[in-house]
């Protein structure tokens, strides 16, 4: 029998595949057949090979449903972050020319403010329970046919990601024309730089939500190895015990916060859960202090993995093995992989321990980010690597260190935040002459947001102004966007050419670390 999710639900029907939030089990066979009918209602609105399917939804068989459909069907599964604000998702909506939206009553107010600007059609709005001139989901997919559909052709996952501009954009991957079966089977490869294997009675344990790129990859690979998946919706550290107990997980994903909140438990707690069937806890998205990570490994044993690589690509992977030999790094790089360290000022490539730009190439596995012919350029060389602006180094063995981020992005608790796009909504206040926002260590999430703020001439800066910035800031952006804190000063560091010294104001915060990660 041949690999990838729906083979597997043929060869072992009643497996178990998924599990909600709640506990509600559904089988490879219920997940396939919800898979097969939301490929006849999407071909039933009209949507061909190459066109958009977007879901803002919180974790669980339904983002599992629309993945697959479009994963067997030539369409572009798009996940949003149920966090953004409506404008934000109708820009993604439009920008991905997203032909149908599926969302959640938990989201109702966000979904329909963002079909709306973006134009979704009423016959191509589904939600889970009530949401105003949204359709039935579960009713939706009730009126299709079960049956394997014909055509079948491999889709992909185009997840958004914002550069240094603050605008997100998709990377998106030409579409292979592969069977979609045998794209599946040809997708869990990634599974292999971690030596997870098919079958084998392992579970994965997803604690993230589902619009990261990582949680759609790593639980898609374990569907098609014929895994089971284990959701979480909101994270809770002891919760996560309780599961990785209950179904004997084998494999994770998580991001260092979580591991430092799962630390923070009391000992009689971390002590009272079995945790020996997790063989691969494999984390990545944000920087890990060397002492978590050590605590971790003395707490659950040598199967703490880590690997760097953005949406856009990898990367590398660092055994448990690897990273106490080399304690800080992230790994050396994947046998399907390229990487280089580039001086960004004379372009050549460094020797070993000499930091500079991170590159990477996959090799056929390219992207654009859509519509955006210059941002895709730019993050390329002429040998087709690519960057995403990380600093680092390799040892002499080959092992990548990060030093630095070359861009201002800020990491907060595994999320990449981009400053110029709170700047450009802060500058937006009436009484802001301008702003500087950049990250400030936080022991618990990695960083956390600051602002700093000139004010317009005659205004007085004090609380109540940092309150009404707040508030201006409500339904423009996201909240987990919003500074934590806000300084006033009386004029912000610029050269004579207008560019902000940003690392002027942020240095200082940095001082006592010998990085900024």
């Amino acid at each position: 029998m041949a690999g990838g999710f729906w083979n597997y639900a043929l060869e072992d029907p009643d497996a178990l595949a998924v599990v909600d939030p709640d506990g509600t089990e559904y089988t490879a066979a219920e997940v396939a057949q919800r898979s097969h009918r939301m490929v006849h209602g999407l071909r039933s609105l009209g949507l061909r090979t190459g066109d958009t399917v977007a879901a803002v939804l919180p974790n669980g068989i339904n983002p599992v449903t629309v993945y697959l459909g479009a994963l067997e069907s030539g369409l572009y599964y798009v996940p949003i972050n149920y966090r953004l604000s409506a404008p934000e998702v109708a820009y993604i909506l439009k920008d991905s020319d997203a032909k149908a939206f599926v969302s959640h009553e938990r989201f109702a107010d966000l979904a329909v403010a963002a079909a709306d600007e973006a134009g979704i059609p009423a016959e191509a709005r589904f939600a889970i329970g009530a949401v105003p001139g949204f359709n039935d989901f579960e009713a939706f997919l009730a009126a299709q046919p079960a049956d394997v559909p014909a055509d079948r052709t491999a889709g992909a996952a185009m997840h958004y990601t914002s550069g240094t501009t603050g605008r997100p954009k998709g990377v998106k991957r030409k579409l292979s024309g592969l069977d979609a079966d045998l794209a599946a089977e040809l997708f869990t490869a990634f599974f292999g730089l971690f030596g997870i294997q098919p079958r084998d009675n392992n579970v994965h344990l997803c604690t993230s939500p589902n619009y990261h790129t990582a949680v759609t990859t790593f639980a898609g690979n374990a569907l098609n190895s014929g895994h089971a998946v284990v959701f979480m919706d909101k994270w809770d550290p002891e919760q996560t015990l309780v599961k990785i107990e209950r179904y004997r997980c084998t494999h994770t994903h998580m991001v260092p916060t979580q591991f430092n909140r799962m630390l923070q438990l009391p000992d009689d707690v971390k002590s009272k859960y079995d945790v020996s069937s997790m063989r691969w806890a494999i984390h990545a998205a944000a920087p890990c202090p060397v002492d978590v990570k050590r605590q971790m490994l003395d707490w659950w044993g040598p199967v703490i993995w880590e690997y760097y690589g953005a949406t856009e690509g990898g990367g590398t992977t660092a055994t448990p093995e690897d990273w106490l030999k080399y304690p800080g790094t992230v790994g050396n790089v994947w046998p399907i992989s390229e990487l280089k360290i580039v001086d960004d000022e004379t372009g050549e490539v460094c020797g070993p321990g000499e930091p500079g730009i991170v590159w990477m190439r996959m090799g056929a596995q390219d992207f654009e980010y859509k519509g955006d012919r210059s941002k895709t350029d730019e993050s390329h060389d002429a040998e087709g690597f690519f960057t995403v602006g990380d600093v680092g180094y390799l040892n002499e063995d080959g092992f990548l260190f990060l030093c630095d981020r070359k861009s201002d992005m800020i990491i907060a608790g595994g999320v990449n935040i981009y400053p110029a796009e709170i700047e450009a909504e802060i500058l937006a206040h009436p009484q802001v002459a301008d702003v500087a926002v950049f990250g400030v260590p936080d022991d618990d999430m990695g960083e956390q947001i600051k602002a700093v703020v000139e004010v317009r001439e005659g205004v007085v800066a004090d609380d109540a102004l940092r309150d009404s910035i707040m508030e201006h800031l409500s339904g423009r952006l996201a909240k987990f966007k919003w500074p934590r804190s806000i300084d006033f000063m009386d004029q912000l560091p610029r050269e004579p050419t207008g560019k902000l010294l940003k690392r002027t104001l942020r240095d200082p915060y940095w001082a006592d670390r010998q990085t900024a990660i």
